[in-house]
């Protein structure tokens, strides 16, 4: 096709979403510390009610921008104006074009990382593992209920729509280093991005998560206080775009910046 491309190249490739068809998810939800949440938050986004986190890993059988893929993600639970959404610490990846465009287009802080999924009757197991670490695994049995079922329902209700889909909110810094060192190349951009999953099928279970130190994929800092439970999605999801909601100073971002690099 060329480097160079035609206006009609251009328009043909032109998307109003990303969508993934058929896409498996296991994500497990569990309680951390305030003070962890508190600590990783970059202004200007704040605190949730209650010290969510989440973390997930999905198998990616086909979709409309011609990648096959394995992903998988930490979050934590954030709120800008009002709004709770999830605030992502890391997102590996398996395939270069899928880390390229959430990179770039939203700023999700996305590396390559080899990346293990499978479903197997009622159990769901995966790990990600990069630089000759396996930093986390999970694993679930789907029993209908999660860990705590009280949670079970606060977590899903919330975000599951009248017609079953589930809607959710991501929070993203966009921002380049500046060629130049010492800075970036404009003020940090916060990034809101909404994901729509349409589950074909939706279960859930129980769940357990182990994370092993890394240096250049710290997991382990988002600690474990209690495991709320798992739910696992089978179903098309579509990724719809950003908008751009705020700009933060560079010494007042500079501290968070180093999701997408491998520093000590």
């Amino acid at each position: 096709m060329g480097f160079v491309k035609t206006f009609e190249q251009i328009m043909a490739n032109t998307r109003t979403s990303a969508d993934f068809y058929d896409a498996e998810m296991l994500t497990v939800f569990w309680e951390t510390k305030p003070e962890i949440i508190a600590k990783l938050l970059p202004p200007p986004l704040k605190t949730a009610t209650h010290p969510i986190a989440m973390a997930f890993v999905a198998f990616y059988p086909s979709t409309n921008f011609d990648v096959t893929y394995r992903e998988s993600a930490l979050f934590i639970r954030a709120v800008f104006n009002g709004e709770e959404g999830g605030y992502c610490l890391a997102m590996p990846v398996t395939n270069d074009i899928a880390m390229a465009g959430g990179r770039e287009v939203f700023g999700f802080p996305k590396k390559m990382a080899d990346i293990y999924y499978k479903k197997d009757g009622d159990t769901v197991e995966g790990w990600t593992e990069r630089r000759g670490t396996r930093f986390m695994e999970v694993r679930a049995n789907i029993t209908g209920k999660f860990n705590d079922p009280a949670a079970q329902d606060i977590l899903t209700a919330a975000a599951t729509g009248e017609d079953g889909s589930i809607k959710a909110i991501s929070y993203n810094f966009k921002y380049f280093p500046a060629p130049e060192g010492g800075s970036f190349d404009y003020n940090p951009r916060l990034v809101k991005q909404e994901t729509v999953l349409r589950p074909k099928e939706m279960q859930f279970g129980e769940a357990e998560i182990i994370f092993k130190p890394s240096d250049y994929d710290p997991w382990a800092e988002v600690e474990v206080v209690k495991m709320l439970g798992a739910m696992y999605t089978r179903g098309d999801n579509s990724m719809l775009g950003g908008k751009v909601i705020a700009e933060v100073g560079t010494m007042e971002f500079a501290p968070y910046a180093f999701l997408k690099w491998d520093m000590k």
